[in-house]
């Protein structure tokens, strides 16, 4: 299990946000797809085995299993190309710039959404055979945890919406550092074992990542859950999805970028 220094894997983080951008726009769409339909199928997942178990701490010791396949399948999630494509911007690679960040982002996002509701409705269509019978507990659940994500964040008003922003940020801090963890082994094992704890963390914690709730909301309304779309968009998707671009980038990209790729000159000392 070979380790990379810091140093080293910074400059692929530099690269790989580079080799994103240049990335076709079927190939972004597909890749983000992948890993949106991927993630969502282990937070059905999750729930199924919290549901079945009464134990949530198992349902989290589960759910990373998702985001390793699609990381090691090379998917693409909004939350990884945060932390990762502004820091070619920042290195001025050619053909890098804001046009480029953005097209990436948008492609990126509404790949991972197609990818998320697709298994929304799949996983609703098996519980209810077609939509013929009730969810059972698995809906009823899913139903209750829609509702408390958006109407009781909303009836705390200002303070609940900037607590899911916080949220979103924490979650995001915690993904990244499984995406850029991976890059510090060369085995699949290492990078396994890098991922692992820090995404259990953040399911266990009920930290907010935007592509598991393009999930998950759609499954809850379709589930019975007592809330509008607009109640889903404003008081989770947007804030969850700004949270996740500033844990990413403020607290795991920008810093190695600049202390590994970026660094200033050693102190003299007499």
């Amino acid at each position: 299990m070979a380790y990379i220094d810091p140093s080293e894997f910074t400059a692929k983080m530099v690269d790989s946000g580079e080799s994103k951008m240049y990335m076709s726009t079927s190939d972004t769409l597909i890749r983000a797809f992948m890993a949106g339909a991927i993630l969502a199928l282990a937070a059905f997942f999750a729930i199924t085995v919290t549901v079945n178990t009464g134990n949530p701490l198992l349902g989290a010791l589960l759910f990373p299993v998702g985001f390793i396949m699609l990381y090691l399948m090379k998917f693409d999630l909004l939350t990884g190309v945060f932390t990762l494509v502004p820091l070619a911007v920042l290195d001025k690679r050619p053909g890098c710039d804001m046009t480029q960040l953005l097209r990436n982002w948008g492609l990126t996002f509404l790949g991972n959404l197609g990818g998320a509701i697709t298994v929304a409705f799949l996983a609703s269509f098996i519980l209810t055979f077609g939509f013929e019978t009730d969810g059972g507990m698995i809906a009823a659940k899913v139903g209750t945890i829609g509702e408390a994500r958006t109407l009781g964040y909303q009836s705390h008003g200002t303070s609940g919406w900037f607590t899911i922003f916080v949220r979103g940020m924490l979650c995001n801090w915690m993904v990244s550092m499984g995406v850029v963890g991976a890059m510090i082994s060369t085995s699949a094992t290492g990078k396994m074992l890098a991922m692992y704890m820090p995404v259990m963390l953040f399911f266990y914690m009920g930290f907010e990542h935007s592509i598991v709730n393009m999930f998950l909301f759609p499954f809850s309304m379709i589930m019975g859950g007592d809330f509008t779309v607009a109640d889903y968009l404003i008081w989770n998707e947007l804030p969850t999805v700004l949270g996740n671009l500033v844990g990413g980038l403020v607290f795991v990209g920008l810093p190695l970028y600049f202390t590994h790729v970026r660094t200033r000159p050693s102190r003299k000392l007499a």
